[in-house]
């Protein structure tokens, strides 16, 4: 019999995303994963067969949700969620992501139960008080709480998997 770990609540996980500033959803890449995060456990192979998965949906849909995250194809073109902390340094670096990786994605679920994905290009979800923030930092300041994840950049602080501590 499988035991599962207690499952983080939506606050743990927006202080994760939080903490971070920059978190995979669920894809294996150079950022810590939120699935894992919220399993409280490492997750082999697909996320949806997990015991718990209908849960760990809810809690990362309602992270997604919130107005505090950027759901984008940041990394790698996988599912990024970027705290909004990070988002003047995000736009101050703007040249060195294709326009795609800074879409926001929205996802929205039709009467039908059909999933369907949304892509806002970025002058389009760029809120005008990030854009003027973002003016008034240097590109190395930018660079600084940013740069690790630039493209092609050197793994470093922030990119590592990241164990998940309980209260």
């Amino acid at each position: 019999m499988r035991v599962v770990s207690r499952l983080a609540s939506t606050d743990e996980a927006m202080a994760f995303v939080r903490a971070h500033g920059v978190v995979l959803a669920s894809a294996k890449g150079v950022a810590p994963r939120l699935t894992e995060f919220i399993a409280g456990e490492p997750i082999e192979g697909n996320w949806w067969t997990h015991p718990q998965s209908r849960q760990i949906y809810a809690i990362l849909e309602a992270v997604a949700a919130s107005r505090e995250i950027l759901v984008c194809r940041l990394l790698d073109g996988k599912i990024t969620l970027v705290h909004q902390r990070l988002w003047p340094s995000l736009v101050k670096l703007a040249k060195h992501f294709s326009p795609e990786r800074l879409a926001q994605v929205r996802n929205e679920h039709t009467a039908s139960g059909r999933h369907v994905s949304h892509e806002i290009p970025f002058r389009q979800w760029l809120p005008a008080d990030v854009a003027e923030q973002a003016m008034t930092i240097t590109n190395e300041a930018a660079r600084a709480e940013f740069g690790a994840w630039l493209p092609n950049s050197k793994p470093g602080v922030g990119r590592g998997r990241t164990e998940r501590a309980r209260p």
